[in-house]
């Protein structure tokens, strides 16, 4: 209603035991009033409504008030919304993801923080956010220790508004922080990558709600880091390296203790077979076909991630889920060489099985974790190969036994998509990561070339 229609009264004083002061004022016909203790604060409010009336400013028929005098909902701050995202995505994410969810949301909570006396040490902030705040059930639904709940109380009164990421200069602050590490070294491309998904991910839920007309990151012009998706040809072992470093596994840990002998299989998996390492880990003897001569079969069905408890809905360090990329209960189905049926069989032989059928267990039977195996790889590179190859990148991780599996099979003239079939990637896919590690397609187009301009000479 415009400010013509509006009347402000002078003060009066109420005659009631109570001292006080009534301001009258009048929209369109209705009457409204306040009441106030004395009369200095009835004066500022009859000089607010006047300055209002005197602006042109509109004032509600319902409320009597002017715009500038409307109290308006506080904005939702980046860490509340925050905390709704997690909510809304952890109960459909896979444990790896939430992990990368909680680790993208404390990045982008700490670049959100204004700056208030106590803030807490940056070591405790990210304790509380990566430990409490950002894992369901959520900080609110659980008993926090002491020195975690001040740290939050914090972080939940210095927290930015969402609204501020509507600034391109705010927003492009906080895709910034993404390519530091805590030592202020460069980020690995694909976490950056990675954190601006979420974020991007995040704003989507935020226009979805209302907070914003258009996603505020996607309009950002801002250079992604580059990440190198093919395989790097040096990690990549020959068929007689890769005996070799089965041999030395069979050495780590002595003969008795056994702890590299139980897992040559396992390794074997990988190279052999091109199984991923959670997918080796899952491995069952009810999955495998083992004759005792010729090719055998593994038909996969279930993979066990190394994750860590927090992230998984059964408290378990390993979950236990579909194969990767795939849809639950969905199989692949892969061929394995007389190699790796000699090695099954002889494995299953010698160590038998954990109760649930699973192939290969740690030392006390459980699931083998990544970090086990990871070291006894090591020790065997140091004890298989030369000096000079072993700060090399050549087989420096468990996983290049697979990039070395596919390579071997390419470079053998094996059709791209039978190789893709047997891996669980794309023929795109497969390609692209692995241009590099095929030999011999530079003299094939040489040699075609070369004859090509004979024939014009």
């Amino acid at each position: 209603m415009k400010s013509l229609d509006v009347k402000v009264w002078g003060v009066r004083k109420r005659n009631t035991k109570k001292q006080s002061y009534d301001v009258r004022w009048t929209v369109a016909g209705n009457v409204f009033s306040e009441q106030f203790r004395t009369k200095g604060l009835a004066d500022h409010y009859r000089s607010k409504l006047l300055r209002a009336a005197h602006a042109g400013e509109e004032f509600d028929t319902v409320t009597g008030l002017p715009d500038s005098m409307v109290e308006k909902a506080p904005s939702v701050t980046w860490y509340d919304f925050a905390l709704r995202y997690l909510a809304m995505k952890w109960p459909h994410a896979a444990p790896n993801t939430r992990d990368g969810i909680n680790e993208s949301l404390t990045a982008v909570t700490l670049a959100l923080l204004d700056e208030r006396p106590g803030r807490p040490a940056d070591e405790l902030l990210r304790k509380a956010l990566r430990n409490w705040a950002f894992v369901l059930p959520g900080p609110a639904d659980r008993e926090l220790p002491t020195e975690i709940a001040n740290a939050l109380h914090w972080v939940a009164r210095a927290s930015r508004p969402l609204s501020d990421l509507a600034d391109a200069a705010v927003a492009r602050a906080v895709l910034d922080s993404f390519k530091l590490k805590l030592d202020g070294t460069a980020a690995a491309a694909e976490t950056v990558r990675r954190k601006r998904r979420t974020l991007v991910n995040a704003m989507h839920y935020a226009v979805d709600l209302g907070e914003f007309k258009e996603n505020p990151i996607t309009v950002i012009r801002w250079k992604k880091p580059k990440v190198v998706k093919e395989v790097d040809p040096r990690v990549v072992a020959n068929p007689e390296q890769a005996r070799s470093l089965l041999a030395a596994v069979s050495y780590v840990g002595g003969y008795k203790r056994a702890r590299g002998r139980r897992l040559v299989g396992l390794f074997a998996c990988m190279y052999y077979g091109a199984l991923r390492p959670a997918e080796a880990v899952g491995l069952t003897e009810a999955d495998l076909k083992l004759p005792e001569q010729g090719w055998g079969t593994a038909v996969l069905n279930r993979t066990r991630p190394s994750v860590g408890k927090r992230w998984t809905d059964s408290g378990e360090t390993h979950d236990d889920r579909g194969l990767k990329n795939r849809p639950v209960e969905e199989v692949r189905l892969v061929p394995i060489p007389p190699q790796l049926v000699a090695i099954l069989r002889e494995h299953l032989a010698t160590f038998g099985t954990a109760a649930d059928g699973r192939l290969f267990t740690n030392e006390r039977g459980g699931v083998v974790g990544s970090s086990t195996y990871y070291r006894v790889w090591q020790e065997a590179r140091m004890l298989a190969l030369p000096p000079a190859v072993v700060i090399s990148p050549l087989a420096a991780r468990p996983y290049d036994l697979r990039h070395s599996a596919l390579s071997t099979w390419l470079n053998a003239g094996v059709d791209p998509t039978e190789v893709a079939e047997r891996a669980g990637n794309s023929v795109e896919v497969l390609l692209s990561r692995y241009a590099k590690c095929i030999d011999g397609r530079q003299e094939i187009v040489n040699r075609k070339i070369e004859q090509l301009l004979r024939e014009y000479e």
